[in-house]
């Protein structure tokens, strides 16, 4: 799911049911082709502070997921290393360009020229992909399941 997609989602039967807040399990970055006349036209159909508070928590819960992937390599009766060593470099590496494309606190004046923020922008909105995780109702609680990057409402 990528977060373009969280940025317009809501909490079914809610009145307050936006934004949802993510648990990430996995996450990735996979590369899209830049369109700077897309990006800036998306502005307006984005909720900008949910956007900003968003990349935040995916930044501290990648980081989350990271350390207890450390933990469970670390731990003596953990016998499926590889393929979580693979998914710790997944992830910081997400992390990495995640925080390479930080959002400023609110949209600047030359949002539409300013190809530096177009191109965090499209980053955070294209490039940055929540594979497994957990997106959370803040008004009821309500847990919602994302596997292999499709979030279900149901």
């Amino acid at each position: 799911m990528k977060l373009m997609t969280h940025n317009m989602l809501m909490s079914p039967g809610t009145r307050n049911g936006f934004p949802l807040a993510i648990e990430v399990e996995k996450m990735e970055v996979v590369e899209a082709e830049f369109n700077a006349d897309f990006c800036a036209r998306m502005i307006e159909k984005l909720e900008w502070a949910a956007l900003v508070a968003t990349v935040a928590s995916v930044r501290a819960g990648a980081a989350a997921a990271q350390l207890a992937i450390l933990r469970a390599i670390r731990s003596p009766h953990h016998a499926h290393a590889q393929p979580h060593r693979r998914s710790r470099a997944t992830l910081r590496a997400a992390q990495l360009k995640l925080e390479k494309g930080e959002l400023p606190p609110a949209v600047p004046e030359d949002y539409a020229t300013n190809e530096e923020f177009l191109k965090a922008l499209h980053h955070v909105l294209l490039e940055v992909e929540i594979v497994e995780g957990v997106l959370v109702c803040p008004e009821t609680d309500k847990r919602f399941p994302i596997k292999e990057g499709i979030p279900s409402m149901l």
